[in-house]
């Protein structure tokens, strides 16, 4: 039986390169760090296959019963300057190995 996923992902274009990302982690408590961790994005180059995940401070702590983080809510811009971002810092979205973790101030830089 196929499995369906749970977190689509969505296109973006950068630099003029075509990009697919899609969310990784909602902003949640830890156990392991006994902290609030923020929200974090899996982003690859549509013809790659190397994932970075962008990893964002934890920000405001929602309230108890607010409604998840959506895709619409977060802007394209900010994607696209995570996506900078993360190649400036080394991620190379082309080549092959293990996924990329980069952390990120809140504005994606």
């Amino acid at each position: 039986m196929a499995r369906t996923k749970q977190n689509p992902e969505f296109p973006i274009e950068v630099a003029g390169e075509p990009y697919v990302w899609r969310i990784q982690r909602q902003p949640q408590w830890s156990s392991d760090a006994a902290a609030w961790r923020g929200m974090a994005f899996a982003v690859r180059h549509a013809e790659g296959q190397r994932e970075a995940v962008v990893e964002f401070p934890p920000g405001q702590q929602p309230r108890y019963g607010a409604p998840q983080l959506q895709p619409s809510q977060i802007s394209q811009e900010l994607v696209a300057r995570a996506i900078t971002s993360a190649i400036a810092a080394g991620w190379e979205p082309l080549s092959r190995g293990k996924t990329v973790p980069i952390v990120v101030d809140e504005t994606g830089g």
